[in-house]
């Protein structure tokens, strides 16, 4: 078998693929599907951190807008990504993978403080790291969070599960013609205003040459595929 391309990735999810078919709360079946596909490449050797949103519990900005204070509503959002962390580890470990959550608010109860030499640490021993909280801040979305975690554990990409297997020209589930990129640049991504992932979080993956792989998480193979060099979704370099 030929070598793995990445030693250490990071694995954005959005909390929605969390709820499943009822669009809402965590689906038991589909939160242990996830986690088998990420037992497959822990189980190659490669080291797993993980970013997921909360979306599916609670969304800050939605609540915003609908006249909740957006610093409340983001930390409730930071609370819910939580929650999904520790389903996530809950999963992992009953498939026998050592899990741990840390996240950067403090909830001793569940989840150990946020502190990237320990982070690394945990990675360097086999275990997958679960990074809950967001960044600790209100305004900022998991994605930025995801990549930030990602450059201060010197991950080797960040791979985007999501319900669609990439990047498309316009919204796949509205537009029936919408083309799907193979490959952007940073600056096509910026340029075109593609939903790959929020401004912020993209000028940093820019700024550190840190790949983005957008891919459907519901594929069987894709997150090995992705690991093994086979292309699958879209890149952004």
């Amino acid at each position: 078998m030929s070598k793995p391309a990445y030693k250490r990735i990071l694995l954005k999810l959005s909390g929605e693929i969390l709820a499943g078919k009822r669009g809402y709360g965590i689906d038991p079946s589909i939160t242990s599907e996830i986690c088998n596909k990420i037992k497959t490449v822990l189980d190659m050797g490669i080291e797993v951190g993980i970013v997921i949103g909360g979306g599916n519990i609670f969304r800050g900005i939605s609540a915003a807008a609908n006249g909740m204070d957006r610093v409340a509503g983001d930390y409730l959002g930071m609370m819910a990504t939580i929650m999904n962390s520790v389903a996530l580890q809950s999963a992992l470990e009953n498939l026998g993978c050592d899990t741990r959550v840390m996240s950067a608010l403090s909830i001793t109860q569940l989840a150990e403080p946020y502190i990237r030499r320990r982070a690394t640490r945990h990675l360097e021993k086999g275990r997958v790291v679960v990074f809950a909280g967001g960044t600790g801040n209100p305004y900022f979305t998991t994605d930025t969070a995801a990549v930030l975690r990602a450059i201060e554990i010197n991950a080797d990409v960040v791979i985007k599960g999501t319900k669609v297997d990439g990047v498309y020209t316009d919204d796949p589930m509205i537009n029936s013609e919408a083309t799907r990129y193979d490959s952007l640049s940073y600056k096509e991504v910026i340029e075109k205003e593609l939903r790959v992932m929020d401004l912020t979080a993209v000028t940093l993956c820019k700024e550190n040459k840190l790949p983005i792989i957008v891919f459907d998480i519901s594929s069987k193979t894709g997150l090995v595929d992705i690991v093994n060099s086979i292309s699958v979704g879209t890149t952004v370099s």
